[in-house]
């Protein structure tokens, strides 16, 4: 059944967390499906309201406020702004970005969580969690890492293991850190209120194993299943923080609400939000109607660390509450790599969303092209820089924009930019003109079952369609002889071009706006695409213009430059530095003569790639000492330059020159040297204590 025989849709992407950029793999995991998708529906006369924000409440935020020395407010101002800013620049058409730190969202969750507690819904245990005894204070999941028990990833957090995906209570943890200290924590007393997951298992396995095994994805039904397949647990849906909705009991101070159990209810709340401002009733969107005909039809784009929390942990609390609609379809996708391997934030192995904007302006939907060509859609895919270039340039630049480009410079050549048939249709004209009504019908499939990639083949496709039949009718050679049968083959052709400008729309939103205002035409919904008769006779076409520029080596060179650079830095970043020597003591260390010298001559020693000779002034006498820095350091470059320099050590011969001292330096994981120098000017000869 097509997703187009329902009426209204309420349409999420994930919470992106407010503690740093955007990157291509959020876009190809949650928002460029989201996107297309709602596009798709407008464009077909359904009510949609489509909704985001950032989720400012996760310890993810708490963490990355402790690292900065910032308090978590200003973390999630910062990246709240830097977020949406990408979003809107890109062409993501929420409309709704809202915050979870709004009043209006505290106000929600807190009612959720008192309708549950009221209920008896909640199990009160107290129960032993890890504590770090240097920070004084609980460790929440995300505070906590150690080594997975399922994969053995060392780097799996107290609720998740992203490597395998595997749900986790801190304790499943091996050789659990405290991600404050460094340590190991301790084990203390707490009280929490826990879900009972256990206690719903029956329901959801009725309501997604039974209901939702031909609609789900197979990726998404498969780790639902496995999920259920072990056993649901209860789990805890508060904690013991300081940043986040206070749990409203009185008895509860100090505590928060679970980050999954508030993060999710920012749906709602964006769509109450933007419902009093555009004054609609947020209920017809989310709770259940009298007729469930009426009901709208809940779908979640989300990637596939958040399978779980999407399919089990937040139905099972909307069904606890009731009242509320239940999710339709939640069509996560896997992972996308770059160049070879994971994306990585902390790394900073990743293209950053705001950083392509301003490298590549313009170009927003040549990304967009790019990563609903490759979106990992049931399986991990990979980005590259190489990719992206023979995508842009071969696909778009040479079918896409050569097709429109041709159809555009022909007509205002020949025909002063007037569309109009001549001689009568060909079979070969209502060939095209017969398969051209087939597209959208086949891209509506595609998009009914979250194929996207599937779809915009399809739509690549029409543009082939077009190119062929330029090629085979080859109207600048017909010319000449005919010019009554170019009119009509420009009138077939251009047929095509509006025709991919409406379907573009869904995709390429931002080429499609190009696209009309070169037909000169004004932008129309999906149910007139597949039509011959879009542009009508004597139309006058608007001027051409290039719809793709090429992606040139020099830019793809720039980008693996980049992230080989902060591959290097990551590298020395990461490497320990040098283990602490022996103890010496006092009087062995005073036998040391270091002195402020001034290098008054340098010059490089012959046959050698490291060493300079250079001649010092120790303020006792000129001495020459030669040195290994010429890898770092030109000769003419350091003359007058103050160094410390150790005087009283036995002179050694190098390279036939009596080096007479050392210069001291620094040097850093990277290998990189730097001077010991005093800041400020001091006299030759002062000693260095």
């Amino acid at each position: 059944m097509s997703i187009l025989s329902k009426n209204r849709f309420t349409v999420t992407s994930a919470l992106p967390y407010a503690n740093g950029p955007l990157h291509i793999g959020h876009l190809a995991g949650a928002y460029i499906p989201g996107d297309i998708f709602v596009r798709f529906l407008r464009l077909n006369h359904k009510d949609v309201v489509y909704v985001c924000g950032s989720d400012e409440h996760g310890a993810a935020i708490t963490i990355k406020a402790k690292k900065e020395g910032v308090t978590p407010k200003q973390i999630i101002d910062k990246y709240n702004s830097q977020i949406k800013e990408s979003f809107e620049e890109f062409g993501i058409g929420f409309d709704m970005y809202h915050r979870t730190s709004e009043p209006i969202h505290h106000e929600l969750s807190q009612e959720f969580f008192l309708n549950l507690y009221k209920k008896d819904e909640f199990i009160e245990k107290v129960s032993e969690q890890y504590y770090d005894e240097e920070f004084n204070q609980f460790l929440a999941d995300r505070y906590i890492i150690g080594t997975c028990p399922h994969c053995h990833n060392e780097g799996a957090y107290g609720d998740q293991c992203e490597k395998c995906g595997t749900s986790l209570n801190p304790t499943d943890l091996i050789n659990p850190k405290s991600t404050l200290s460094g340590k190991s924590p301790i084990l203390k007393e707490t009280k929490h209120w826990y879900l009972p997951l256990d206690k719903y298992q029956p329901w959801l396995e009725k309501w997604l194993i039974e209901g939702k095994k031909d609609e789900l994805k197979s990726n998404v039904f498969g780790q639902c299943q496995s999920w259920l397949k072990s056993g649901l647990q209860p789990r805890s849906m508060t904690r013991d923080l300081d940043w986040g909705v206070d749990v409203p009991l009185e008895e509860a101070k100090g505590k928060k609400l679970y980050v999954w159990l508030d993060a999710p209810i920012g749906y709602i709340s964006a769509t109450k939000q933007w419902a009093l401002d555009n004054g609609k009733n947020w209920e017809s969107y989310w709770k259940t109607q009298e007729d469930p005909r009426d009901d709208s039809t809940l779908i979640h784009f989300i990637g596939k660390d958040n399978i779980v929390f999407h399919c089990i942990i937040f139905p099972a609390i909307l069904h606890a509450h009731g009242g509320y609609i239940l999710p339709d379809n939640v069509p996560a996708n896997e992972f996308l790599n770059l160049e070879g391997e994971k994306l990585s934030t902390s790394r900073n192995h990743a293209v950053w969303l705001h950083e392509y904007l301003e490298e590549f302006p313009g170009k927003q939907d040549e990304l967009r092209y790019v990563l609903t060509s490759i979106l990992p859609e049931t399986s991990d895919s990979e980005f590259t820089w190489k990719d992206f270039q023979a995508r842009v340039n071969n696909e778009l630049v040479a079918i896409f924009g050569n097709f429109v480009n041709r159809v555009m410079v022909l007509s205002h050549k020949y025909f002063a930019g007037t569309v109009q048939i001549g001689s009568a249709l060909t079979p070969a004209d209502t060939d095209v003109l017969a398969e051209l009504a087939s597209f959208p019908k086949h891209i509506e499939q595609s998009l009914s079952q979250y194929r996207f990639r599937e779809a915009l083949s399809h739509f690549m496709n029409l543009a082939r369609l077009g190119n062929k039949y330029l090629a085979d009718e080859e109207p600048w050679k017909v010319y000449k002889q005919d010019p009554e049968r170019v009119k009509t083959v420009l009138y077939v052709a251009s047929q095509i071009v509006a025709n991919l400008a409406v379907l573009a729309q869904a995709f390429l939103p931002k080429t499609a706006e190009k696209l009309f205002a070169m037909l000169n035409i004004t932008p129309m919904m999906w149910d007139l695409a597949g039509n011959a008769d879009i542009i009508p006779q004597q139309h006058i076409l608007g001027q051409a213009q290039l719809l793709f520029e090429k992606i040139t080596d020099e830019q793809v060179i720039f980008q693996l430059e980049k992230l080989a650079r902060a591959k290097l830095t990551n590298a020395a970043d990461s490497k320990p530095v040098a283990p602490l020597k022996g103890n010496v003591s006092y009087d062995e260390f005073m036998t040391m003569d270091i002195r402020v010298g001034t290098i008054i001559e340098a010059e490089k020693v012959a046959k050698t790639k490291k060493l300079l000779r250079l001649q010092i002034d120790t303020g006792i006498d000129q001495r020459t000492v030669v040195s290994g820095i010429a890898e770092y350091f030109n000769a003419e470059e350091i003359v007058g330059k103050q160094v410390s320099i150790l005087v009283n050590l036995e002179p050694r011969e190098i390279k036939g020159i009596t080096s007479q001292g050392m210069i001291l330096m620094a040097e850093d994981a990277d290998g990189r040297l730097d001077f010991v120098s005093p800041n400020t000017g001091i006299k030759v000869g002062s000693s260095v204590r």
